[in-house]
């Protein structure tokens, strides 16, 4: 059974699976239904970092324009541009074995493509959530349903997986930013052309 997170809950997902090492990170949304001149493009990434709370190289910014870390440990699965139907809007395959020594965090994010552009912030989309489930059985691992009333934030920070004594545990974060990518880019430490 699912574990249903609040903000800020930190829960373990390795101790309680012995040799869980395949994981899938699914993200959601809905979109409400005002008018805003043009469609909407949630992007999600992960950002695998440091103890410094940063990447190591631009190449630990895994995201629909590299959508495969070299250590083969993150895959995402590719962009959806519409964000229609039910389930997962993106997935982000982790293979929990092969996450690289100096990696001891991996933040999932979710932005607004040309939000600026297009005058759209998170106060227009909901029902976002984020789950990670045993990619070998289907099993749901943990949900968080993000309720945060964000309003003029263009990307957030929807959760974290970490190393901790040996273990992988998860954080909702649940953190909205403004400024978009190039906001959560600096705060990791990606440098952007």
């Amino acid at each position: 059974m699912p574990v249903n997170l609040t903000k800020g809950q930190k829960v373990s997902i390795t101790k309680g699976n012995p040799g869980l090492s395949k994981v899938v990170i699914g993200l959601g949304w809905d979109v409400n239904q005002f008018d805003t001149g043009g469609s909407f493009d949630l992007d999600t990434a992960a950002f695998l970092l440091t103890d410094s709370g940063k990447v190591s190289t631009s190449e630990d910014f895994v995201f629909f324009g590299n959508l495969v870390h070299p250590s083969g440990s993150v895959q995402h699965m590719g962009d959806n541009l519409t964000g229609a139907g039910e389930g997962d809007d993106e997935q982000i395959k982790i293979n929990l074995s092969q996450i690289p020594e100096h990696i001891s965090k991996i933040a999932f994010t979710v932005t607004i493509y040309e939000a600026e552009t297009r005058h759209q912030n998170f106060g227009q989309v909901n029902n976002s959530f984020i789950r990670v489930y045993n990619e070998e059985t289907g099993e749901e691992i943990l949900r968080y349903d993000l309720g945060e009333d964000f309003s003029i934030e263009t990307a957030a920070v929807f959760g974290e997986l970490y190393k901790h004594n040996g273990e992988w545990k998860f954080n909702a974060i649940g953190s909205g930013y403004q400024g978009g990518l190039a906001a959560l880019c600096a705060n990791f430490g990606v440098d952007v052309e």
